[in-house]
């Protein structure tokens, strides 16, 4: 198998089947793939790592996605929005201690007064940082307007998750309605990449369902769509969601958390110069989940910057790790890992995607 699968990793552009194997790769096998994709991002995109500072704004939300804990039908859950100073706090500590980068994320809605508050939120952190600060937006499905008047406040990078790629499983994992609509999804990617936003994505993996074969057709999506940035992880169930009835149908924890490497792995080798997150999710399940994705490929990591007081109120799923961490504990235990992990932490850089400025040359 190790011939066929060096064979794979000399090929200069990766197909389904390719993809099908290199995610079905065994433990020897697996090295070889890390091995390339690490190669990959030292010779594409170095081995920096970017901070952005990740400030959960509010857990209100209009949806009612079958596998989050904040969905809207979930009556257990005690709702919260941070303040505007609480917020501009959050982002004062990203700014003073170097991270180049902040990003809002919050439960999807919209309405006039929310789009309003977002648009002044982004345009006092840039006031606040005199401009230094890069910001990330993940509020999910908005209309063209929405977007135009956050890009045109400061907000520069925008991520919006597909999590699943395969339009005849959308339904499994969402409501058939016009809230929870593929197609619109996909409309939303096309709008933000219109206005100008870096556009990020990316998917759950090891969902019930869902084939190895449906994770190759998600990175071919990225691929497909041109996608600036990618934050991906492994599917971790919420006792609360219509989803854990399926708990039982689950891979294994820790299988979910190497098939996440080998998606990470495979992206870097298949999109070589976009940025990769090492997301929270990975380090839920491994306690060296970040830092192995980062040996891997990732080049992005989130510190938590909300306040500690709502961050078991910000539990998309269950274990979530460092919820009673403050800023200042995460920053130094982030610092090292990633050292530990052979990275060094890009201070004060916005570290915006090469693929995005390799498309738009003069735009960044």
């Amino acid at each position: 198998m190790s011939d066929d699968i060096k064979h794979i990793l000399e090929k200069e552009n990766l197909e389904k089947p390719d993809l099908v194997k290199l995610l079905s790769a065994g433990e020897e096998d697996r090295k070889l793939l890390f091995e390339k994709a690490m190669a990959v991002k030292e010779a594409l995109v170095g081995k920096k790592v970017f901070y952005r500072g990740l400030i959960e704004f509010s857990n209100l939300c209009a949806k009612n996605c079958y596998y989050c804990g904040i969905r809207a039908g979930n009556k257990k859950q005690h709702r919260y929005e941070a303040s505007e100073d609480e917020v501009l706090e959050a982002a004062r500590y990203a700014w003073e201690n170097r991270f180049g980068s902040v990003v809002i994320q919050a439960g999807e809605r919209s309405g006039k007064n929310y789009v309003a508050r977002i648009e002044s939120l982004v345009a006092r952190i840039k006031d606040m940082s005199k401009g230094e600060l890069g910001i990330t937006l993940s509020l999910g499905e908005q209309t063209e307007e929405t977007y135009r008047r956050w890009f045109d406040a400061g907000a520069h990078r925008y991520l919006l998750r597909i999590e699943v790629s395969n339009p005849a499983l959308y339904p499994t994992y969402h409501p058939v309605d016009k809230t929870h609509d593929y197609n619109a999804r996909l409309e939303a990617l096309y709008l933000l990449r219109k206005v100008g936003y870096q556009v990020g994505s990316g998917v759950m993996i090891g969902l019930p369902f869902q084939s190895v074969e449906d994770l190759a057709d998600d990175l071919l999506f990225f691929q497909e769509h041109d996608i600036d940035m990618v934050g991906m992880g492994p599917y971790i169930e919420h006792a609360d969601t219509p989803m854990y009835k399926y708990k039982d149908r689950l891979l294994p924890k820790m299988e979910r958390f190497n098939l996440s490497l080998k998606m990470v792995a495979c992206l870097r080798i298949l999109m070589k110069d976009i940025n990769i997150a090492a997301t929270t999710a990975m380090q839920a399940i491994d306690p060296m989940g970040r830092e192995k994705a980062i040996k891997v490929g990732a080049n992005i990591i989130m510190p938590n910057l909300t306040p500690t007081k709502y961050r078991d109120d910000y539990l998309l799923y269950e274990d979530k790790p460092c919820t009673d961490e403050d800023a200042e504990e995460c920053k130094r235990c982030l610092e090292a890992r990633i050292h530990m992990a052979g990275g060094e932490i890009g201070y004060g850089e916005w570290g915006d995607s090469k693929h995005f400025k390799k498309r738009n040359p003069g735009n960044v």
